[in-house]
């Protein structure tokens, strides 16, 4: 099944400049899986997505559809067919 990730300005130059990442899964994919093969293709990326322990990096939200990931089943959280990814970085200021 095919998965689409959508990028922000501010992680594309990780991804080759690219702002959408298209990836075919399995069937049975999950957010998790889709961040190996994407921390695979494009390492640079990885690091700033995940930590060391593979852990999503806590200031980085992932909306898959309408919710946040961390609102469903965090990295275990199962993909539908055409399903599109948003990474959101958090915005912090004063």
């Amino acid at each position: 099944m095919r998965v689409t990730i959508l990028l922000p300005q501010v992680l594309r130059a990780s991804a080759g400049g690219t702002a959408r990442v298209e990836l075919e899964m399995a069937a049975d994919a999950t957010l998790g899986g889709v961040l190996d093969e994407l921390g695979v293709r494009h390492p640079a990326l990885e690091r700033r997505l995940r930590d060391e322990s593979r852990a999503l990096r806590r200031y980085v939200n992932f909306y898959i559809g309408e919710q946040e990931c961390r609102g469903l089943a965090g990295t275990a959280t199962r993909l539908d067919e055409g399903a599109e990814i948003r990474v959101i970085p958090s915005v912090a200021g004063g």
